[in-house]
Parts: structure tokens; C-alpha cells; sequence
């Protein structure tokens, strides 16, 4: 099982970038689905979940009103469009499948993980 994270890059504060987030589709058939980041020196956090329908979607209180999470139910991916960034969301952003169709902001509820890519927020 593979988890294929893209879309990351250099952007300036108050720009935008969308993450993809594609698998196969028995990956994401029944699952709900994850973004983590882990900054330098810092722990890995979560960023945002949505289920399996697509019908709940989860953030933490830092992306809250500046990221969206959705998916894309026919190509098997979920995208994170990320608004209004800020340098403090510069990152390695990891996508993740959990167990279960519906998940929120626990790691080791997610069991298949992507490679991560670099996002970037210059100031």
C-alpha cells in the first residue's frame, strides 16, 4: 500500500498551495483520511482529517479557516488547499489512511502514510 503526497513548494506569506494526496483505490475505499506536518526540530502534528464520505472534516485550531480538506472520491486522492499561509506552516506535510472511516487528530489512528513533501512559507 502507497500513499503519494505532492504539491508542496515556495510560496510567500498570504499564498496558496494544493496538496494531493493519491493511492489506490482499496487504500481509500472504506478509509478516512489525514494531514500531518512536522516542522524542523518539531514534533509531528495533525493538520486536518476527513472521513471516508467525505461528509466530516477535521483541522486544528492553527489551519482552521485557512485550509479545506476534500476528496476526490473518482481519482482516488484528497487534496489540502492551503490559504492565508504563514511561515510557521512551513513543513514537510504527510498524508495518512486510517484504520477507519472516520478519524480525527490521533497518529496511531492512521495506518498507511505517504512520503511527505516540503512546503515552504517565506516571509
Amino acid at each position: 500500500v502507497q500513499l503519494q503526497a505532492s504539491g508542496g513548494g515556495l510560496v510567500q506569506a498570504g499564498g496558496s498551495l494544493r496538496l494531493s494526496c493519491a493511492a489506490s483505490k482499496r487504500t481509500f475505499s472504506n478509509n478516512a483520511v489525514g494531514w500531518f506536518r512536522q516542522a524542523p526540530g518539531k514534533d509531528r502534528e495533525f493538520v486536518a482529517a476527513i472521513s471516508w464520505s467525505g461528509g466530516s472534516t477535521y483541522y486544528s485550531d492553527s489551519v482552521k479557516g485557512r485550509f479545506t480538506v476534500a476528496r476526490d472520491t473518482a481519482k482516488n486522492t484528497v487534496h489540502l488547499q492551503m490559504n492565508i499561509l504563514k511561515p510557521e506552516d512551513t513543513a514537510v506535510y504527510y498524508c495518512a489512511a486510517a484504520r477507519t472511516s472516520v478519524a480525527g487528530p490521533k497518529s496511531r489512528d492512521y495506518a498507511y502514510w505517504g512520503q511527505g513533501t516540503l512546503v515552504t512559507v517565506s516571509s
